[in-house]
């Protein structure tokens, strides 16, 4: 499946994804373009910011190879390990270009093992870079990221629930935790920032 980092590649594309978190009706999902040359870890950067996770958990990104079976991960050096017939990588490491290859290419992105926030990876076009346009780009999406530590997709529609009767006893509490009054079907593309990788790498270490 991982191609030779000695085969020559454009590095004058990049790569549009569709990420959508599972299991939330109706969908909160974002799409966003990144450069051809980024690895794993820059799109983890760039999912993080494009969804509103706070990247205070550990995550993982998961291949399954249809043919033969084989179950990968990549993630940081510090999430991995050997888990039977799982092969791991650092995410540091490998390029996404070495797993993404075709449109229609998919994996699945987990955020915090805890919550158990899994999402799809769709790599919707693969487009010549347009000089004018600063990558990464969130282009479109729906619906605002859940907060985290919110208790995974049952804590998530728990939380709707008490949010919309301000009458509940569990109201107060809970908007006190939040900060703010969350406003679910909230998403303007023009709002997201994204951090620089490296920056990001260094500052989380």
């Amino acid at each position: 499946m991982i191609e030779s980092h000695k085969k020559k590649r454009s590095r004058n594309n990049v790569y549009q994804f569709k990420i959508t978190l599972l299991d939330i009706d109706p969908p909160i999902w974002r799409r966003i373009q990144v450069p051809e040359a980024y690895s794993f870890w820059d799109l983890h950067v760039a999912i993080q910011n494009a969804m509103g996770w706070l990247d205070c958990h550990l995550h993982t990104f998961k291949f399954i190879d249809v043919k033969s079976g084989q179950h990968t991960e990549i993630g940081i050096p510090d999430d991995l390990g050997e888990f039977g017939e799982v092969e791991s990588h650092s995410g540091l490491e490998v390029e996404i270009v070495q797993y993404f290859q075709t449109v229609g290419g998919i994996c699945f992105y987990e955020y915090d093992f805890g919550d158990g926030w899994a999402h799809e990876i769709l790599l919707e076009e693969i487009l010549p870079i347009d000089n004018k346009q600063k990558y990464p780009a969130c282009l479109a999406g729906e619906r605002t990221c859940p907060p985290e530590n919110c208790g995974g997709v049952p804590g998530y529609y728990n939380l709707l629930e008490i949010m919309s009767d301000p009458g509940c006893d569990q109201y107060q509490e809970k908007l006190e935790w939040m900060g703010d009054v969350f406003h679910p079907e909230n998403f303007s593309p023009e709002t997201i920032r994204f951090e620089n990788p490296q920056q990001h790498w260094a500052l989380s270490r």
